[in-house]
């Protein structure tokens, strides 16, 4: 069952043009990870898909609720109720980690829980609680984004993600801020979510971890998915020559 599906998506800032007629499918607890080159278009092709920024033309639905659909020439997207309901069934973890600095552990994690989606303070507080006993940082719940590493906050904003029970759940370049040791400690919870069978997209640098824990790969480069494929097929016998050569440096 495909949880997400991208059709014809098309993007340009003025006069360039940085996604072209990119589909892509992400199956039910399916780890895809997208890869290439800086500028190649993996953040925007990720800021479009949770509706961060707009597309120029195509579609995208997820569970076969469409966000956005470019039948009739430009863009129509969902709104109220729709829109409400799409957005509950993904969510979005930021390289920059993206925490109110003036919230503490708990708070950042349940107060969109609480304000946004109304649910019980206590009962939000039991989930928050859970969510960072699973991150290791069940003894960092009254700490504040300037008291913890950026291993930690990145964690947080983990925790705040997944909250709210999505369907999919978005990295977009999750450890790019992070020194070695504590982009280790952010690769091991990941790891974790995908040995749980969560449905995840992440776009990353590093390779090792892309294809230790990716089923799925697309490399991408100048705007167009160049290739695609499990593991062992991009990284061990890509067929496309600009793949090979990225890989091999």
């Amino acid at each position: 069952m495909s949880l997400l599906k991208v059709k014809n998506v098309s993007k340009s800032f003025g006069q360039t043009e940085v996604l072209k007629d990119i589909s892509m499918q992400v199956k039910e607890g399916q780890v895809v990870v997208v890869i290439g080159p800086s500028g190649s278009g993996k953040s925007t092709l990720l800021r479009i898909c949770t509706n961060l920024e707009k597309t120029d033309s195509g579609s995208i639905s997820y569970l076969d609720k469409e966000l956005v659909n470019s039948d009739t020439g430009s863009p129509v997207y969902a709104r109220g109720k729709n829109l409400r309901e799409i957005m509950a069934s993904y969510g979005l973890v930021f390289q920059d980690f993206n925490l109110f600095p003036h919230f503490n552990a708990i708070k950042n994690i349940i107060d969109p829980l609480i304000h946004v989606q109304g649910i019980d303070k206590n009962v939000a507080r039991k989930r928050g609680m859970d969510l960072l006993e699973k991150m290791g940082l069940e003894d960092k719940t009254d700490f504040y984004p300037n008291q913890l590493s950026g291993g930690q906050k990145q964690r947080v904003s983990i925790a705040r993600a997944l909250a709210s029970n999505p369907k999919v759940l978005f990295f977009d370049e999750p450890t790019s801020a992070l020194d070695p040791e504590l982009t280790r400690e952010v690769l091991k919870v990941i790891k974790l979510l995908a040995k749980e069978n969560m449905t995840m997209v992440i776009v990353t640098h590093e390779m090792s971890f892309a294809k230790e824990v990716g089923d799925h790969i697309i490399f991408m480069d100048g705007g167009v998915i160049v290739e695609e494929g499990s593991p062992e097929e991009v990284f061990e016998n890509p067929s496309n020559e600009r793949t090979k050569a990225f890989i091999s440096q």
